[in-house]
């Protein structure tokens, strides 16, 4: 039987999953409480998780049929993505990360919004939300012009055409078209997809009107590792890039080289007595006055945040600079290799 012409589009959510006990269950319920009227089905692909995640999976899969699960045989996030879309069977796939939780107009707004653009992809803004004081202090980084500095996706601003978008609601056949997510890159792989797209005649569209809720790492252990990995990649995507990968992001290595460089020279002058390369300790103490004001600004949202925000912005900045180095000088394999 014919679909009538104003029923709205399918929906396949993709969703790779690897050990995220503490977040998946709500993320999947954020999915089965849209306002949605269109069809839809969870593909969730599982990597070979050791917290209990996939137990989790299994028992609301129980429940809910629209919830399917596949194996992630190569075990990495875009991997995992590929095989979720190649298993959906919606013309419209809606990108979802378990650490997010989607507000229930995320779907029917960004369905919408897709037909009224033309858009191949729409995306909107990753509300960072913590519940401890860490998690806070995380969560203002990713909102701060000190922290992540502030972009659109993050903080919002006007509806339009953009470079890329967090997440993603996109047209499927289009997804086939351009290939899929590159397999190869670890990290970033949103960007680069946005950028075929968008070389192939597409439109990524950023909206204010969607806003989903996104749960930081929960240790500081966690958050490095993150940054790291994070950094590599985007240094990696710099170095195949260019400037195309956005002179912001180049921002935080060549910090961490000044900072690294200046501290080093200064102590080198006080060893020796040679007053001016002492003075070069003015900029690592420039960086520490910027970290304790924005530390100040953060202990608005508690005393703890605001403590927590003297290790947090650090580690960011250290963690993200030199990992962007490490994938710039194409130590990324390397680093993969020794388990770092």
């Amino acid at each position: 039987m014919a679909k009538p012409p104003d029923a709205q589009p399918g929906v396949s959510y993709v969703m790779p999953v690897l050990n995220e006990v503490e977040h998946i269950e709500a993320a999947i319920d954020s999915l089965i409480a849209q306002d949605y009227e269109g069809q839809f089905e969870v593909v969730l692909a599982l990597g070979p998780s050791v917290d209990g995640t996939n137990d989790v999976i299994a028992a609301m899969a129980e429940v809910d049929p629209r919830i399917r699960r596949i194996p992630n045989e190569l075990g990495s996030t875009p991997g995992g993505l590929n095989a979720a879309i190649r298993a959906s069977t919606h013309p419209v796939v809606v990108r979802v990360d378990a650490h997010s939780v989607l507000p229930p107009d995320y779907t029917r707004i960004a369905v919408a919004t897709l037909i009224a653009t033309g858009a191949d992809n729409v995306g909107g803004i990753m509300k960072a939300v913590g519940e401890t004081s860490f998690e806070k202090a995380v969560a203002h980084a990713y909102g701060s012009p000190e922290g992540l500095g502030g972009t659109q996706h993050h903080v919002g601003g006007k509806a339009g055409p953009a470079d890329t978008a967090y997440l993603g609601v996109f047209k499927r056949d289009r997804l086939v078209e351009v290939g899929l997510f590159d397999e190869g890159i670890k990290r970033g792989q949103d960007w680069e997809l946005n950028r075929r797209l968008r070389a192939t005649g597409g439109t990524v569209w950023f909206t204010p009107e969607l806003t989903v809720v996104y749960r930081p790492r929960s240790s500081l252990r966690k958050l490095i590792r993150q940054f790291v990995a994070t950094g590599m990649w985007r240094g990696e995507l710099a170095r195949r890039f260019g400037t195309a990968n956005g002179l912001r992001y180049f921002v935080p290595p060549l910090a961490v080289l000044g900072i690294v460089a200046t501290l080093i020279l200064g102590i080198v002058g006080l060893a020796t007595g040679v007053t001016v390369l002492a003075l070069a300790f003015v900029v690592p103490a420039l960086y520490l006055l910027v970290v304790l004001a924005a530390s100040v600004r953060a202990a608005r949202n508690g005393v703890g945040t605001g403590l927590w925000y003297l290790i947090v912005l650090p580690c960011i900045h250290f963690g993200w600079g030199i990992g962007f180095l490490l994938g710039f000088l194409k130590l990324t394999g390397i680093t993969e290799r020794t388990g770092r």
